[in-house]
């Protein structure tokens, strides 16, 4: 995900967006190309050798250089980048190409809890055979699980979002409050600031789907468990219910401010003081130095709250990959790109235009360790984002329709935020609405 478009994250999926059910299974369209298992490494150097013509559908602005640069590097090479919508707007139009059978790019950008969407119906190549199995130990655990189904490897992972909290310095010191290690802290930090300023909260939530998925993978929760066509949906499991009996104490005693984020409220929030922390991923900073310039010199970066004291688990928030289109006829030259932006040169110019890497190699040098951010004080954040990447907890899994949960997620837990509903019941309720759907889709889907 662009460090510069994580609103559309927030706005996840409105009602029937990719619905890509069983029976899209059949693969991605009849055009002819060769799939993923048909390829190979050899094909990939033969292909940037004859060159060709490729359409990459992404919302992401580092690209646009990226692009550029490899367009220099392979002269008979040309490469169309299109802003075909953000989030499910791209996904919407990157289904109806795919339906269609015509319109398909032949590289699209794809948010993590997407692509198995995508994987499940064959609608993205399995990339394996042009050398995508390889390059474990290339990324952080996070995204290359994210990017794999099965046995096989649907994309690359260009970004990542391992999270941090994120916290005003100066409101913490004025209200000599500790900032807090563990959930339970943060609780009674939260109790302290807004005691000692009615104004002053020490976040903000109405309810989230990625932020709340994001404490239950942290917390260790395994809720979605997927084999093939084989689904498993347990939102009362021990990390569903940690993350549910916490936060129910912070909306019971009105300890989070009622305020969206990516509103102006919020980002007004952050700038004054009243929303004194953000547990979010670590694309967060080029968000905070644009968004919130009067609080340039006052935020500082954490290691995430633990559930135990002492430990060190982190998840990922955010974060996207390339895929290749089953339906692309260039799926070879496609993946070169890939490759390209993702494991080789273009790594370091996405870095240098703001966005958080995926690749251990960036993630573990001193350059990129020792960046000092005049944001954050002088800081060397990345020491701090970095670490969470390495203690991603392993595991976790999304679920194949899981665009379609998140939009149910206002109606279902989202109700604990406004309307007095236990969050309990409120993950009851979207595993409940989940299941249903999923078994409507033609999965087995068990509770």
């Amino acid at each position: 995900m662009s460090i510069r478009t994580t609103r559309t994250l927030r706005a996840v999926a409105a009602t029937g967006v990719v619905a890509l059910g069983l029976a899209a299974c059949s693969g991605g369209g009849d055009s002819g190309s060769d799939s993923g298992s048909g390829g190979s490494a050899d094909d990939v150097a033969a292909a940037l050798e004859e060159g060709g013509s490729l359409t990459v559908w992404a919302w992401e602005p580092t690209l646009e250089q990226v692009v550029a640069d490899f367009e220099a590097e392979h002269p008979d090479v040309d490469v169309e980048l299109v802003n075909a919508g953000t989030g499910n707007d791209q996904y919407t139009a990157l289904q109806n190409a795919i339906a269609a059978g015509r319109g398909v790019p032949d590289v699209a950008q794809v948010e993590y809890y997407a692509l198995p969407q995508f994987a499940l119906s064959e609608s993205v190549a399995d990339l394996s055979a042009f050398g995508a199995d390889e390059l474990d130990g290339t990324f952080t655990p996070g995204p290359w699980s994210s990017v794999q189904q099965g046995e096989g490897v649907y994309g690359l992972p260009m970004d990542s979002g391992p999270m941090a909290l994120f916290y005003n310095e100066e409101v913490f010191a004025q209200h000599g409050v500790e900032v807090p290690t563990t959930w339970d802290g943060f609780v009674e930090a939260a109790r302290a600031l807004h005691a000692a300023d009615p104004n002053v909260y020490i976040t903000n939530d109405t309810g989230d789907a990625g932020f709340t998925t994001s404490l239950i993978w942290q917390a260790g929760g395994q809720p979605f468990q997927v084999d093939g066509t084989d689904v498993t949906v347990d939102l009362g499991d021990e990390g569903s219910t940690q993350f549910a009996e916490t936060w129910q104490t912070l909306i019971d005693e009105d300890l989070l401010a009622p305020v969206s984020s990516w509103s102006d409220e919020w980002y007004q929030g952050l700038g004054n003081g009243t929303i004194a922390t953000l547990a979010i991923g670590a694309w967060m900073p080029a968000n905070l130095e644009s968004g919130v310039p009067d609080g340039a010199g006052t935020w500082r970066v954490a290691p995430l709250p633990q559930w135990e004291e002492g430990a060190s688990a982190s998840a990922e928030n955010g974060g996207s990959a390339l895929s290749v289109p089953a339906a692309s006829e260039n799926q070879a030259l496609a993946y070169a790109f890939l490759e390209y932006a993702n494991a080789g040169d273009g790594v370091q110019t996405r870095v240098d235009g703001g966005a958080f890497p995926a690749t251990t190699a960036e993630l573990e040098s001193d350059e990129f360790q020792s960046y000092e951010s005049e944001y954050f004080g002088g800081q060397q954040i990345n020491e701090v984002l970095a670490e969470s990447a390495a203690n991603v907890v392993e595991g976790w899994e999304y679920l194949p329709f899981q665009v379609y949960a998140n939009s149910i997620f206002n109606d279902t837990v989202g109700q604990a935020y406004v309307s007095g509903t236990p969050l309990t019941q409120g993950l009851q309720d979207w595993q409940d609405a989940s299941v249903a759907y999923g078994q409507e889709q033609g999965f087995t889907v068990n509770e």
